[in-house]
């Protein structure tokens, strides 16, 4: 019996910000999903906004050159208080397209909540939560834990757009979201109820 197609991707994940910007490059082949790389861009010390800019632009091509994706994920439609921060935050978004249509890579957009709720199943969950339940579904070790959640913020792009993908990671050694996690580690508990109760739960278990 022929093996099936394998189908293979490679994603960038981005997390646009003025000051420090995440990225990640997530390597898939069938079910297995692999991180090459993520850290966090930090330009913060470069005082003009345009030449921080700038630097995001030709950062976000040499990851392209170097890694060659399929295809770019992002954070879009950012929502904040302060019309200012939301007009940066656009301008960083239209920098990162612009790089990955330089290059002839396809781009898929992702809000927020539509992030949040395909990792963990809750659309309003925090930051620290997303990072956590990407630590166990990819088998991060501690050590190679960013300090800065843009990181895993641009992480969980690249994991959303996966997992859009119809190719949810080998259920024998992880889970495509938290109720699967939670059942195959014996951590459901139908004393909570909501999403956000079930999550914390899980994370309560032994990492």
């Amino acid at each position: 019996m022929q093996d099936k197609l394998v189908n293979e991707h490679v994603i960038l994940g981005i997390d646009p910000g003025t000051l420090y910007m995440g990225y990640a490059i997530l390597h898939t082949v069938g079910q297995k999903a692999t991180i090459r790389e993520f850290d966090t861009l930090d330009v913060h010390k470069t005082d003009d906004q345009y030449a921080r800019l700038q630097q995001e632009f030709f950062f976000i091509q040499q990851l392209i050159d170097k890694h060659h994706p399929t295809c770019l994920a992002i954070e879009t439609q950012f929502v904040d208080k302060n019309p200012q921060t939301m007009i940066k935050i656009v301008h960083a978004q239209g920098v990162a397209i612009a790089a990955a249509l330089s290059r002839d890579v396809p781009i898929y957009e992702y809000s927020p909540m539509k992030i949040k709720m395909a990792i963990t199943g809750n659309g309003h969950s925090t930051k620290q939560q997303v990072a956590d339940m990407l630590q166990r579904f990819l088998h991060i070790p501690d050590a190679r834990m960013p300090k800065k959640l843009d990181a895993t913020d641009a992480l969980g792009i690249a994991y959303c757009h996966y997992l859009q993908l119809g190719l949810p990671v080998n259920t024998a050694k992880g889970a495509k979201n938290w109720t699967t996690f939670a059942k195959q580690h014996g951590l459901a508990d139908t004393a909570v109820t909501t999403p956000n109760q079930k999550l914390m739960a899980a994370l309560r278990g032994k990492k």
